[in-house]
């Protein structure tokens, strides 16, 4: 007689509502799970690749918004550093609403809620509108930003421990790189002579067939379901503080940038809106394409020490900056603010794969095995994702308040640049000393598989 299959069946397509969910059965996975997760992957990528370019769109907005919109640059800067501040803050709730109604509905409803900061600044982006409107149209723009936290919540849970750093890392990457495609966009309106509107037209019509999409396509999974005392845990975790504190200084490097980069060039090297848009997009373009490659070097090497390295190199590029900035060398200012950029890009797909591994290792320090540690590890680190992303976000506002004050108080960004490389060489010791000091306290898994040891990035473990 033979034994009856413990693989959980293949989903029901009708239903939209997949019942059984267990990609850590390699059965399973290769059976069906892979397809299902690879579909409901792309069609979250393009959810929240859109996300992105709305949250980011007032960063080449105000590079239309020339001496007849009224506005100083320490105005701009102020406007973006709201906006950047709410695309955080609703990362906390985007990140809870696919357990309340699914991965599926809530990309539907997300994407569709995108239409109104679009619309919005469609209907005011013209001379003569005050300030503060434009702050409050802004602050719409920032919902764009959550779409990150509820796609790296729902993909977390589609794809097994040993898949994520690349899963995760496509999904970040292909959102992040909404940030140089509106920007590119913006290039070509601005090239042929077209104004803000018709770079929002653009958007408007896209984020239809984006929630479409996610209707015609996507599932839900019923296993993912949100627990308050996994984000009870998770809060109380030293190290989800840890990594939002490191993820600060890769994701807030790169959101903040990419906010600040076109109007440094403006306010401090007199280019032109069309003159910024040439390069703007750059930085982002490689720091998104690059992202995957980062969470694809923390599965094989591990994410500590990934990040370590990652962040010597983000300070050696911050140096300089310091120097361009200090000689006025536009050519050499440029090259660094990329390759910062694509460092960034690098530490956001590291740093992030280490979250599930270091979870998964504390189960397995605990004596948990098997698809009980695995179930451990998804619970904590989906319920960290949210909070780790939103604190993130954060730094994006700090980026864009200190280039504010560093042009108020001496025309130039070189002060704030200062404040950068202080913060990446704090957040190289926070790595070390936590992750890889040999004589930090280490979670003692002499059962943890390779995978945990590698995304821990404990060498010795």
């Amino acid at each position: 007689m033979t034994a009856p299959s413990t693989v959980p069946a293949p989903p029901t397509r009708g239903s939209r509502w997949i019942q059984q969910w267990d990609p850590e059965d390699e059965t399973f996975w290769n059976e069906s799970g892979e397809k299902i997760a690879r579909r409901n992957l792309l069609f979250s990528v393009l959810s929240e690749h859109i996300g992105f370019s709305i949250w980011t769109m007032w960063s080449v907005l105000v590079l239309f918004m020339g001496p007849e919109y009224g506005l100083t640059p320490a105005d701009k800067f102020l406007l973006t550093s709201m906006v950047t501040l709410v695309g955080a803050v609703v990362r906390v709730p985007y990140t809870f609403a696919v357990a309340i109604f699914g991965g599926r509905n809530w990309t539907i409803v997300s994407a569709a809620l995108l239409l109104v900061p679009t619309v919005a600044a469609f209907t005011v982006m013209e001379p003569g509108t005050s300030f503060n409107t434009f702050l409050l149209v802004g602050l719409l723009a920032g919902i764009g930003g959550g779409n990150f936290a509820s796609s790296m919540t729902n993909i977390n849970a589609f794809f097994p421990l040993r898949k994520k750093g690349w899963a995760l890392g496509l999904n970040a990457g292909g959102g992040n790189i909404g940030v140089p495609v509106i920007q590119l966009i913006a290039l070509a309106v601005i090239g042929a002579s077209g104004g803000p509107r018709v770079l929002l037209g653009i958007y408007i019509p896209l984020i239809v067939i984006a929630a479409v999409l996610a209707a015609l396509f996507m599932d839900n999974l019923a296993s993912v379901k949100n627990d308050t005392g996994a984000a009870k845990d998770a809060v109380r975790d030293a190290h989800t503080w840890i990594m939002s504190f490191l993820y600060i200084g890769t994701f807030g490097s790169f959101i903040g940038y990419a906010f600040a980069f076109g109007q440094v060039l403006q306010v401090q090297f007199g280019r032109t809106p069309l003159e910024a848009a040439y390069v703007t997009f750059i930085g982002p373009l490689l720091g998104s394409l690059i992202r995957p490659l980062g969470g694809w070097l923390a599965d094989k090497y591990g994410g500590a020490r990934i990040s370590l390295y990652n962040y010597v190199a983000m300070g050696a590029a911050t140096a300089v900056l310091i120097f361009a900035s200090m000689e006025k060398s536009l050519p050499l200012f440029v090259t660094a603010f990329v390759i910062l950029f694509v460092l960034t890009g690098l530490g956001n797909g590291s740093t992030f794969k280490m979250i599930p591994g270091i979870f998964q290792a504390k189960a397995l320090a605990q004596g948990l095995q098997g698809e009980e540690a695995a179930a451990y590890g998804r619970r904590l680190s989906g319920a960290s994702m949210g909070l780790i992303g939103a604190v993130g976000a954060l730094g994006g506002v700090g980026i864009n308040l200190a280039f504010r004050q560093s042009f108020l108080s001496n025309g130039s960004g070189t002060g704030a640049f200062i404040v950068f490389l202080a913060f990446y060489a704090a957040c190289f010791a926070v790595t070390w000393a936590v992750y890889l000091r040999r004589s930090a306290s280490r979670i003692q898994a002499s059962s943890a598989t390779s995978e945990a040891k590698s995304q821990l990035s404990y060498a010795e473990v």
